[in-house]
This record gives C-alpha cells, structure tokens and sequence, in this order.
C-alpha cells in the first residue's frame, strides 16, 4: 500500500526495455486507471458515480501541483485508493477525491449537493470543517481533547476514515514536504491521529501512522533502533523458526485447525518502551511475537492452555480481552512465555472475525454485529469490509448505535470548544457562554457582558457547539445576572453566580440596615449611629447580646433583611447611651423627624432610585413605577419590598403585620427604568402583535416579556406585556400611544387584585 500512487500506474503499462519516464508515471498515478482494479466490490453503477467525481476534482484541481512535482489530483486519487482498501462505498469514496475541492478550488457546497447529492457534500463539508482546525499547543491533555473534539465533530464515521486516509498519504509522501514542517506534523499525527485510529481499531493505519511519524521526528533514533531490530531479528532468526515449528505440531497433535504468524513490535512501540521504563535495547524481550488464530473461542482457551504447557508463563503477563474486550472492540488472550534459551516471546490467541476487527476495526465490527460468523461469511467479512456502509446504517441500525456507543465512551455528552488563542475547553454538552466564561476564570465570569462565537455576536445564553471559539466581552462594572441561573449548566457557574449574589446582597443589606437604624434613632432624639470603635464597644457589645447578633455587620444586615425592627433596636440603643453615657435624646430633632415623615415614622423613610439591587424588591404583584405612591414592608429575611400604596397584597400584610412597614419614596431621578404589565385588548389579526410592538418602541418603552395565553385565538384577544418605563408619566403616555394604534381596543394596566 504504500506505492500505491507509484506503482499501481507502472502495473498497466506493457514491459518495455526502459523505465517510464517520471512524466509517464505521473500521468498514469493521476489518471482513474489507478483507482479501478481496487473497485471491484462496488457495481458499475457506483463506480460509474466514482468516475464522475474522479473527473469533476481532476477539473477542480487542474494546473494544481504537489510538493513532490506530482500533479495535485494523484493525492485525492491516494486518499480514495486507501479507502477503496477499506472497501467504504461509493458516496464515501467520491467525497475522498472531492475532499480538497471547497478548500483549495473555489468549489461550493450547494454546487457539490447540485452534482453529487446531499451526502456526499456532506461528507466533504465535514472534512473541510476539519481541516480547517488548527492544534497548535502539545499538551497531552489538549491533545487528548482535540481528538475527542474532531470524534465530536465527525458526525458520520466515514468523515473520520477519509480524514485518517488523507492523513496516511501526508505522512508516506512527507519526505517531499520543508524539513522544517517535519517535526509539527508528524507529532500531531503521533498525538492526534494515531490514536484515533487506534480507538476505531484501524491496527494497520495506527501502526504505519507511527512508524512514519517517528521515522521523520527522531530520523537518528529510528535508523539506530531499525539497524539493531534487523540485527536481533536475524540473530534469533533460528530460535524463532524452532518456537514455530513446536507450536505447530503441538496443535497438530491436539487436532487443532490454527494459523500462526509472526508479530514484531513496531520501531515507535520499541522506542517508547524504552524511554517509559528507561530501558536499554537489550533489555526489551518482546520484540518478537506469535499470533495464533483458531476457529473458535473455546479454541482460544484451549490454544492457551496447550501453550503454557509448552513453555513456562511469565508472571502477571496474562490479559484476557476476550472476555473483556478493549473500548474499541478489539478481542484476543494475551500471554508471555519463557521460550528457548529463556527469550520471552509473547503470543496472541484470537479468531478469525476477531483477528479481522482487531486489524481492520470499527466497520468490521459493525459487519460482525450484524451477522452470525460462520466460514463462509468470514470470507464475506474480509471481502465486503465497510461495504455500503449508508446501507448498513438504514438496514440494521448497529452502524449508528456502535458509533454512538463509541462517542460516548470518548466524551460523555461533551463539546468542545477554541478559546482565541486555540484553547481547547471540554464543557458538558447544552453548556452556555456562560459556563465557557466560569470555566476560564471566576473573574471573567463576574465580569461577562456580552460574547462573540465564530466572530459573530451571540446571546449569553447560547448553547456552545464542537468546534466553536468563543471570545468573552468583560466590564468591570458588570456584575452578576440572576436571570444567569436559569440558564447555566455547570456547577462551577452556578455556585460562583450564586456566591457572588449572596455577597452582594449581604453588603447592600448591611447598608440599607444602617440606613434604617440610623433612620430609627433620628426618631428617637439621637443625630447619628455610635462610631464603630474603641470608646463605643461596650456599648456595641451589650446591643448584640440584647439582639442574639454576632457582630456589629451582622446586626446591621438582619436589619436591612427584616430580621430584626430596626424601631426596637434604636429604642433599646437610645436608653443605653442615655443610661452609661448620659447622652439625652433630642427633643427638637423628634419633633422635626415627625412632623416632617410620614405618619408611621418609627423606622425613618428610605428614598430609592433603582441602584439598591438584591437588598430592595420591588413587588411583583403590583409592579411600582416611580410616580405611584408606595409603601415599604420589611419581609422576614427578604429585606425591603416596595409595593405601591393601594396594592390588595400589601393592604394584607399591612393589617396584620404593620410594624414591620416604613416609609419610602422616589429619589427624584432613578438611575434605571422600571417593570410594569399592561394587558392589550385587540381585535386578532395578522401582523397585529407587530403593530402593538412597534407602537411601544415608537413609545420608547422596552419589552421584556409578552404572553399570549395558552387559550385559542379569538376575534378579540388579550396580550400580556411586562415594559420597562422611566416613570409613570411615561408610562401614561406609551398607553396613549398603544390605545390610537389600529386593532387596538383597549389598554389597562395590570393592577394588584385584577383590577384594571
């Protein structure tokens, strides 16, 4: 296989006194000839597809030449040849040749969809997709993420097989490629690629995409380590053929139908071998192996049993993946012996269909599940591998759910995404910028305002994809969303929004309880709160015992949370510095504090413009706009919710718990708009909700929620709004609008109690 390009267009030429010229061999690797011979499992119908997209990506790539000289399309030719070895079918071998044509020719998607069906553009759209990605760091870890990623991003497998084909042509003709871009390619195919084809069971492309990797990354090392394995193997050239003359006639005697071959490490396998265990040449034993291949399991066991009576086992060298099959579906028993001489060989025991997954993995195995193995169907297995595999997939469904059960032992519901510096982040799958943002620092996550994915700006609350790269957008004044919780889906997200809501409520209570207390001894006859120092502690520490508080903040916290009345606590302050440090309440001050308060002044009056945050609510039953009358309750725990004056809800809670309301009003210009519901009447029409919508951002009034009921549209409907207004002067004037907007029969604002 690897002269393929080279010698498949030699093969049909006549013999000839010389050489083709190198321009002859050229032409023919080029030419569709060289693809044929290995297309005989496909009917000529298929091939015929072949050929059309054969011709279409030679057109593609015309005047297009290779490092080596070669015209461009001998590559796509290559690429199919190692997947017409694989014998993938028809759609996938025409997007093997047509992988490179989006890329590199100017081709589109829909021209490809035009001329060869949605799948195969598919199928090229994918690889393109792939390509496109870029590894560039050479963590472990990163590259362990990247394959997933690429897995991830592969929708359909064959994306994969092609995408390890091109990779295995790359790496037989890298010598043609700058030495300087050796090292960078063949490590990312040694981290990259390589396992990927081990994962799908590919042995065969797993092993040559190794030793061509390491011949091109450590060249001295390989010649070195090349020169000693020819030495050793012809040193033990003797005792090897003696071990495989015994194994044979022993099974003979047993009546035993079984193959044997030899197996030799590969040069890379030997080398990390060595580097790991920090292991001289000499000192690795098992170069040399035997791989026996019986006609049934039983068979394997038994094999087994004949063996370590022939030869002592080594200790703790016995794996049964049989029993136990590897992730990738690979199956065989595993044992090291004591041969002649005391050279440890190891042996393989495994079947026919079994000795097929293990080489030509994951398709194989699919053909397996899908049908009984007997004789003659391994004979089908071995000829038909990967055939048709859109047929496989429709037929039997086993195709799809291997894949599936493959990806999810690779990444469980996982996706991954590029930070810009190509960053690889794993997030569980349905995670949100968000997430992304608390996965890179809890900082960047406080911070987040707004963020790009592919360039493009996005919602927070966008679902990351495979292969995304998301850019965060970060203020330092931003802070927090609650609306953040109900979207995020890691844990580290949720717990750092609610940490910091927790800490941010704690600080705005802490200010809005002195804010009341200070308030509360004003009523009292005292100017202000007693200094927080030396000649006030024992003051301070006899009001915490009175309170059953710990500290001076957290006094002032359950304060501003309702926990403690903050009237009481000024009542008991007053008496005590009056009782130990003789200072007298203010006569003139009480009488000025009520006189010019509201008429339930115990607890002061609080001004509010929009900037109080977690410590102040404003009710949601009634919705206060500034411009209505209000009133404030101090819940249990809840802190200050602010209700307007005529609010059934609070006229409740003011008849049976009215100690606990203060007095509150509008700063005379609120920081940010506020929430109110209108209900829309309207006569139900096409395009009427986009009249109402533009009417109200004609009107400058925001939208943040609509509802249009679950009940079936009527001749006249109701709509649902919540807008953010400035005030209540506003507010009147975007209902004026609403109600001279056509369709419209009626606007109310939505009042505590149902009324209008």
């Amino acid at each position: 296989m690897s002269a393929v390009l080279q010698s498949s267009g030699k093969g049909k030429r006549p013999a000839a006194p010389v050489l083709p010229s190198p321009a002859a061999a050229n032409a023919a690797a080029a030419s569709f000839a060289a693809l044929t011979a290995r297309l005989d499992y496909l009917d000529q119908a298929e091939i015929e597809q072949v050929r059309k997209a054969y011709r279409f990506a030679d057109e593609a790539h015309l005047g297009q030449i290779r490092a080596s000289g070669e015209p461009y399309i001998t590559h796509p030719i290559a690429v199919a040849a190692q997947c017409a070895e694989w014998k993938l079918d028809a759609q996938a071998l025409m997007a093997a040749l047509l992988h490179d044509a989006i890329e590199d020719c100017g081709v589109t998607k829909p021209q490809l969809i035009e001329r060869f069906g949605a799948p195969v553009a598919e199928l090229v759209d994918g690889l393109t997709k792939l390509d496109k990605l870029q590894f560039n760091t050479r963590e472990e870890n990163q590259a362990e993420s990247f394959r997933k990623m690429l897995l991830a991003m592969a929708r359909d497998v064959r994306v994969i097989l092609i995408k390890l084909a091109d990779r295995t042509h790359n790496m037989r003709t890298l010598d043609d490629v700058p030495r300087e871009k050796w090292a960078r390619i063949s490590s990312e195919t040694l981290e990259i690629y390589a396992p990927i084809a081990h994962r799908l069971g590919l042995n065969l492309t797993y092993r040559e995409l190794q030793e061509l990797a390491f011949r091109h990354l450590r060249p001295w090392r390989y010649a070195v380590l090349s020169k000693a394995v020819t030495k050793a193997r012809n040193r033990r050239r003797d005792l090897i053929q003696k071990v495989h003359r015994e194994v044979e006639s022993s099974f003979a005697e047993a009546g035993i139908q079984v193959r044997i071959s030899g197996r030799e490490k590969t040069l890379y396998s030997v080398y990390r071998k060595m580097d790991e265990k920090h292991l001289s040449f000499a000192q690795v034993t098992d170069i040399y192996g035997f791989r026996v291949i019986v006609p049934s399991v039983l068979e394997c066991y038994t094999a087994l049993g004949l063996l370590h009576q022939m030869y002592k086992p080594v200790p703790g060298k016995f794996k049964d993946h049989i029993a136990i099959p590897k992730v990738n579906g690979y199956q065989s028993l595993h044992t090291t012996l004591v041969g002649p001489s005391g050279v440890n060989v190891e042996f393989q025991m495994r079947t026919e269909a079994m000795h097929l997954v293990a080489e030509s993995g994951v398709a194989a195995h699919w053909l397996y599940k899908a049908s009984d193995l007997d004789g003659d169907n391994a004979d089908r297995l071995g000829t038909k591998w990967l055939q048709s595999l859109l047929d496989i997939q429709h037929e039997t469904r086993d195709a799809a759910e291997f894949w599936d059960h493959v990806k999810i032992d690779l990444f469980p519901d996982a996706v991954y995404v590029f930070t810009p510096k190509s960053q690889i982040m794993a997030l569980p799958r349905g995670a949100t910028v968000v997430d992304f943002a608390y996965a890179i620092h809890s900082n960047i996550g406080d911070r987040t305002v707004a963020a790009k994915i592919n360039g493009v700006q996005v919602p927070l609350r966008t679902e990351l994809k495979n292969g995304d790269v998301v850019e965060v957008v970060t203020a330092p004044v931003s802070t927090p969303n609650p609306a953040w919780l109900g979207f995020v889906r890691t844990g580290r997200a949720r717990s750092k929004i609610r940490h910091h809501l927790k800490s941010l409520a704690q600080v705005e209570s802490q200010e809005l309880g002195e804010k009341l207390l200070t308030q509360a001894l004003r009523a009292e006859g005292l100017e202000k709160l007693p200094a927080d120092d030396e000649e006030h502690h024992s003051i301070w520490e006899k009001l915490l015992r009175f309170t059953g508080s710990r500290s001076r903040d957290e006094l002032l916290t359950d304060i501003g949370l309702g926990k403690r009345i903050a009237s009481i606590v000024a009542k008991r302050l007053t008496t005590m510095l009056a009782a130990e440090r003789g200072e007298k309440p203010d006569a003139l001050l009480i009488t000025r504090e009520r006189y010019t308060a509201h008429e339930n002044v115990s607890q002061g009056e609080v001004t509010l413009d929009g900037s109080e945050n977690a410590s102040v609510q404003f009710a949601t039953c009634c919705r206060p706009v500034p411009g209505d009358e209000i009133v404030g309750y101090l819940g249990r725990g809840e802190g200050l919710v602010v209700h307007t004056e005529d609010c059934a809800v609070a006229r409740r809670l003011q008849h049976k718990d009215s100690e606990r309301f203060i007095s509150v009003e509008w700063a005379d210009e609120p920081v940010r708009p506020f929430e109110t519901s209108l209900l829309v009447t309207v006569i139900n029409g096409k395009g009427v909700l986009a009249r109402v919508a533009a009417a109200l951002a004609s009107a400058e009034a925001d939208i943040t929620h609509v509802d249009m009921g679950d009940e079936k549209a009527q001749d006249a409907t109701d709509l649902r709004f919540i807008v953010a207004v400035r005030d209540k002067a506003h507010l009147d004037g975007a209902m004026r609008v609403l109600k001279r907007t056509p369709s419209v029969l009626r606007v109310q604002r939505v009042r505590p109690g149902g009324a209008g």
